[in-house]
C-alpha cells in the first residue's frame, strides 16, 4: 500500500505464526530496507513521519533493548536541571511519549486488557492513554517534549533532526538476548520457543524493528550532524561520567564534578534496578507484564555468551562482518 503523504511503500505480509518466534499473524515491511512492524503500524506511519517538530524536542532512539531506558532517564535529568524529585516521582512512561508504541497492539489484545481491567476506572484511563496515538498526545504536551522511539531515522518524523536526537547502540548479540527476555515477560507476547529459534527470526529479519544493522547504521551516518549524539551502551557501562559530560555538552548544560557524581550514582545499576519510576510497574499493574518479571534485567555486557552455542556464534560473526563491511561503524565490545 502507498500513501500520498508517505514516501515509502508499506507491504502487508501474512506470516506463519504456529511454532514460530513471534505472535504476529500479519506484519508490514516498510520502505526499501523492509523494516518490520506489527500490522497496525500502517495506520500510524504517515502521522509519525509528518509530525510537527519543535526545536526543543528531545528524542531518545535505539534498536530495542540497547540501553534505551537508562539513556532516557539520564537525558531527562540532564535537560531538566537534575530535578531528581520529579524524576523519582513521575514514571518514565509519563515523562516520555513512546512514538510508535500504540501501534503494537491489535484489537484482540486491547479487548483482553480492557476486559481484565473493566472494574478499575483508574486503570481504564491509563490504558486509553497507552493506546492513544503518541502524535495526538504530543500535540498538547508542553515543551520540551521528550520522545522515545525505536524507529530508524528514515521512518521518524521527517524533520526530526531540527530537534535533538540521542541515539544509543549496543552489541546486537546482547540486545537480542535482552529482547527475547523482554518479549517473554509480556503477558500477551511470551513465546513458546527457545532462544535459538528467536535468533533465527532476527537473522532473517522477521522480528519487529529488524533489520537491526540498518537501524543503527542510519543513525551512525548522521553522527556528525550537530543535532545527533551517537552513544554506545558499552561506553556508558565502562565510563558513565564521561558519557554524562558528552550528553551535558550536547544539550548546552554545565554540571560540576559533584553533580555529575550524584547523577552517576542515581544511574548506577543497583539504584536503577530499584527505581520504580523506570521499571515499568504500570505495565504489571495493567496486566501487560508478568508480575514476577523485571523490565530492568542484568545490565551487563557480553552476557550473550551464555545463550549462543558454537553454531550461533559463527552465524553472529558472519552476520556482523557482512553488515559492517560497508561502514566504519565498530562496536566497543568488538574491538
Amino acid at each position: 500500500m502507498t500513501n500520498e503523504n508517505y514516501p515509502y511503500e508499506i507491504k502487508v505480509v501474512e506470516m506463519e505464526v504456529e511454532g514460530t518466534a513471534h505472535k504476529f499473524p500479519v506484519i508490514v515491511r516498510v520502505g526499501p530496507k523492509g523494516y518490520v512492524f506489527p500490522e497496525n503500524f500502517k495506520h500510524a506511519a504517515a502521522d509519525i513521519y509528518n509530525m510537527e517538530i519543535r526545536s526543543s524536542d528531545v528524542f531518545v532512539d535505539s534498536f530495542p533493548r540497547s540501553g534505551t531506558t537508562w539513556t532516557q532517564d539520564m537525558v531527562w535529568l540532564i535537560v531538566s536541571d537534575l530535578d531528581y524529585e520529579r524524576a523519582l516521582n513521575i514514571p518514565l512512561t509519563e515523562r516520555y511519549a513512546f512514538l510508535e508504541f500504540f501501534s503494537n497492539f491489535d484489537n484482540e489484545i486491547k479487548n483482553k486488557l480492557f476486559d481484565a481491567n473493566k472494574d478499575d476506572e483508574a486503570k481504564l484511563k491509563q490504558m486509553e492513554l497507552i493506546f492513544k496515538p503518541a502524535t495526538e498526545i504530543l500535540e498538547t504536551t508542553p515543551s520540551p517534549r521528550f520522545i522515545k522511539t525505536h524507529l530508524p531515522l528514515s521512518l521518524m518524523p521527517r524533520k526530526a533532526l531540527e530537534a535533538k536526537i540521542v541515539y544509543v547502540a549496543r552489541d546486537p548479540r546482547d540486545a537480542i538476548v535482552s529482547l527475547y527476555h523482554l518479549i517473554n515477560s509480556m503477558r500477551f507476547m511470551n513465546l513458546d520457543v527457545d532462544f535459538k529459534s528467536f535468533w533465527k527470526t532476527v537473522l532473517n529479519n522477521s522480528q519487529p524493528w529488524t533489520p537491526y544493522f540498518d537501524n543503527v547504521k542510519e543513525a551512525w551516518e548522521k553522527r556528525d550532524h550537530p543535532n545527533m549524539l551517537f552513544l554506545f551502551y558499552e561506553d556508558m557501562r565502562k565510563d558513565l561520567p564521561s558519557v554524562v559530560r558528552r550528553v551535558s555538552d550536547f544539550f548546552g548544560k554545565k554540571y560540576n564534578d559533584e553533580e555529575i557524581a550524584r547523577l552517576c550514582d542515581h544511574l548506577s545499576f543497583d539504584n536503577f534496578k530499584k527505581n520504580s519510576s523506570v521499571n515499568y510497574d504500570l505495565m504489571k499493574e495493567l496486566g501487560l507484564m508478568y508480575a514476577d518479571k523485571d523490565f530492568i534485567r542484568k545490565g551487563k555486557t557480553g552476557g550473550w555468551r551464555d545463550y549462543f552455542d558454537e553454531e550461533m556464534t559463527a552465524e553472529a560473526d558472519k552476520w556482523i562482518e557482512e553488515n559492517l563491511r560497508d561502514t566504519d561503524l565498530r562496536f566497543p565490545s568488538m574491538q
